[in-house]
């Protein structure tokens, strides 16, 4: 059998346009092919040792895949060693050269260097979220799309959508506490917590121009994505691959969105109240091109893809950072006292009242606890940019041009002299402004840093103060602690690797 491989590998061979001795045999032939593999495999360690140079890492790399096995199920404990390692670290996965930042100077400096890098978010995001979706811009591009964005953020429009807000929430609860009654085991908040998201994120966005089972065709959909923009999956987008999954699932989603787009543009030119982000867009672009400040269309696959890219972060870092909150609400129940005090104050013991920005404002105390969590467990450890040009990150090293470089924004978030115990929940050091942590901002990399830090800033900081405060008026939730609470698995973003296991009652007013 080899000799017949050999005998079709030479045949092949004299067919190119290159002139062969006429005594290679097929044993040399394969001596051949062998010492080219043996030397393309060489010439990869080379490539690598040249570019890693200095820096923590593997002294070599295990030859094609490097560390992909280990990316297969990544970790927060993994990383956190990676970290430890030094300021800067190289590690290669299929061919893919990283460098990771585990400093606060290293991974600003990042943020901050549109020149010489931009983001990419993981290597298969364009593939799934589609190379023109604005995520990706960078420059004068971005920051102009990014000003148009920002006016979906203003306090006119967060006050539209807290009212979508506190109502899905409760009807949510609600049914999780006929869930609770029905059941007699406690269950995961993995799932309900995505669910609530889904709803209240394409409620927000798409308000009524998405029917309901579109809501659940995406909120499946968007799982198969989220499974696809892990920081290292296969290269290629080839039929069973989560890359291929990602992209089908894209495009069925896609299709109900760009069709809310052009329901919400019919909509507006009819007159009708402004319910939804889109709605507060299409407004937006009219109004500016009455006013002559703006003369470009924004096609409905736009507009469409901006929502979707508001998924990714709606959806997966909101369900982690709100289960983690409610976990630690209910691990800390002298902070769960605080913020029920601090609720019937605010809404004059009404508890049905719906939440209003004005009860926001005067309440500090929840504000204090949602950052609290945000910082322990940052959805998002690290957000990858890739190098356009060789980028002079220190002194004495320079990233190589195509390099993936990840800022790590975990080692900011606990560093032990800004934030005093950190691997403690003290919502507490938020509410003195000589403190530490509030004395140095440039510590706290949750949202990111630069021109692309995250725009949604006031809207996660809203959405999890009103989930966790009318969960503190209607609920009491017991947390079933496992072996497994504190350790964490890696979906796109963190959770606690037991799903966090919770019981949920109705609470009982005096």
């Amino acid at each position: 059998m080899a000799t017949n491989a050999s005998n079709t590998l030479y045949a092949a061979l004299r067919t190119l346009p290159v002139q062969l001795p006429d005594q290679v045999t097929g044993g040399s032939v394969w001596y051949t092919v062998g010492a080219v593999v043996a030397s393309l495999l060489v010439l990869e360690q080379l490539v690598y040792r040249t570019k890693k140079g200095h820096l923590p890492g593997p002294r070599w790399t295990i030859p094609i895949i490097g560390k992909f096995a280990d990316s297969r199920s990544p970790t927060l404990e993994k990383y956190i060693e990676s970290w430890k390692s030094g300021a800067l670290s190289a590690v290669s996965v299929f061919n893919i050269f990283i460098v990771m930042s585990a400093t606060n100077e290293y991974s600003r400096k990042i943020f901050n260097s549109p020149k010489y890098a931009e983001p990419c978010l993981v290597a298969s995001a364009k593939q799934v979220l589609c190379p023109d979706n604005w995520v990706f811009l960078n420059g004068k591009a971005h920051v102009e799309y990014r000003r148009i964005l920002n006016t979906l953020f203003t306090r006119k429009a967060l006050s539209i959508y807290l009212q979508t807000q506190d109502a899905i929430t409760r009807q949510h609860f609600a049914r999780w506490l006929i869930e609770s009654e029905l059941s007699s085991k406690p269950g995961t908040l993995m799932n309900p917590i995505r669910d609530l998201n889904m709803v209240t994120s394409l409620r927000v966005f798409c308000g009524s121009h998405i029917p309901d089972h579109a809501i659940a065709t995406i909120t499946e959909k968007y799982w198969v994505i989220t499974c696809a923009l892990q920081l290292v999956n296969f290269p290629l987008a080839i039929p069973g691959t989560a890359t291929y999954r990602a992209i089908q699932a894209r495009k069925e989603a896609m299709v109900w969105l760009e069709a809310a787009a052009a329901s919400s543009k019919r909509a507006m030119a009819e007159g009708k109240d402004v319910e939804c982000l889109l709605d507060a867009w299409v407004m937006e672009i009219n109004e500016a091109r009455k006013q002559g400040k703006m003369d470009r269309e924004f096609s409905d696959r736009e507009m469409a893809l901006v929502v979707l890219s508001f998924l990714f972060a709606s959806q997966d870092a909101m369900s982690s950072g709100l289960i983690y909150f409610l976990q630690h609400l209910a691990d800390h129940p002298d902070v769960l006292a605080k913020v029920r005090e601090e609720q019937e104050r605010v809404r004059g013991g009404d508890f049905e009242r719906p939440t209003t920005l004005e009860m926001l404002d005067a309440m500090p105390y929840i504000k204090a606890c949602v950052k609290e969590t945000l910082r322990l467990r940052p959805p998002v450890t690290m957000v990858p940019y890739k190098a356009t040009r060789p980028f002079p990150i220190s002194e004495d090293y320079t990233v190589p041009k195509n390099t993936i470089i990840i800022p790590s924004l975990y080692p900011s978030v606990m560093d032990e002299e800004v934030y005093p115990e950190p691997e403690k929940f003290l919502p507490d050091r938020w509410l003195d402004p000589e403190s530490p942590a509030n004395a140095n901002p440039q510590q706290y990399l949750v949202f990111g840093s630069g021109p692309h830090r995250c725009i949604g800033v006031e809207y996660v900081m809203m959405h999890m103060s009103v989930v966790g405060g009318v969960a503190a008026c209607l609920l009491d939730w017991t947390h079933h602690v496992t072996p497994d609470s504190e350790k964490t698995q890696m979906i796109a973003t963190i959770f606690p690797k037991d799903g966090c296991i919770v019981s949920f009652r109705p609470r009982k007013h005096d």
